[in-house]
């Protein structure tokens, strides 16, 4: 179970948020909160998982009081403001939620939170190929340092501005990089252009149509002038 809590100052929101928690099986609401201050209190002796936490609240705003915890626990933005989205992002957000936040967008975040449990090989054998391809990785640069990336775990990459967000099947990291530039590190064999946004992992597709890729519960668009090339590939797979 993911433990959570709703920081919000508006009632209505904090019950849809509170119903949309409570309609997935592995999310558990352990409180809600209608400002900062009454959440920084409950924290100060529990411990959850994920912050469900809106921005512009009285007194103290969800930016702010992120910015003073100590141990931050994963959080999901949920606003009704579009312009702090890359300033959520340098604070490493899991996700930014826009009000009214439907259902099934706020499951496609959730979704991300549980940690894919590997699958265990019928083999202690593997082939150097084998080996190669699951220690492949990058680093890329978070703040001021350097994090790994195994290059087998990336699911898919978003670009949102100047920034990418790496969703692998444990978490979502986000650093400050063109999409142009990023997908020159990646090798083209496994990794795939698919919208002028959007970068995947071919390893990682469950499904496709002429209009998107399926990754599980998850569907990216397929831009227009990446089409023809895209379709083609997946097909000769």
């Amino acid at each position: 179970m993911i433990r959570c809590i709703v920081v919000d100052d508006e009632p209505l929101a904090r019950s849809l948020l509170e119903q949309h928690i409570a309609d997935v099986p592995f999310l558990e609401h352990k409180g809600s909160f209608k400002n900062a201050l009454l959440a920084s209190q409950f924290l100060a002796t529990n411990q959850v998982d994920v912050l469900f936490l809106d921005i512009q609240m009285p007194k103290l705003t969800g930016i702010d009081f992120l910015k003073s915890l100590s141990h931050r626990p994963t959080v999901i933005f949920t606003t009704a403001y579009r312009e702090y989205a890359v300033e959520s992002y340098e604070l490493q957000a899991h996700d930014y939620l826009l009000k009214p936040i439907t259902f099934e967008r706020f499951f496609t975040a959730v979704s991300r939170l549980k940690v894919t449990t590997p699958t265990i090989p019928s083999t202690i054998e593997t082939t150097s190929q084998e080996t190669h391809t699951a220690s492949a990785h990058i680093f890329v640069q978070m703040n001021k340092k350097y994090v790994k990336v195994i290059l087998q775990h990336v699911q898919y990459v978003e670009s949102i501005k100047d920034y990418l967000k790496i969703h692998t099947t444990t978490e979502t990291l986000v650093i400050k990089e063109r999409i142009s530039h990023f997908i020159e590190q990646l090798p083209g064999d496994q990794f795939l252009r698919v919208h002028r946004s959007y970068i995947v992992n071919r390893d990682h597709i469950t499904a496709f149509t002429q209009q998107d890729i399926e990754i599980g519960r998850l569907e990216i668009p397929i831009g227009g002038k990446y089409k023809e090339h895209v379709i083609g590939i997946l097909k000769a797979q």
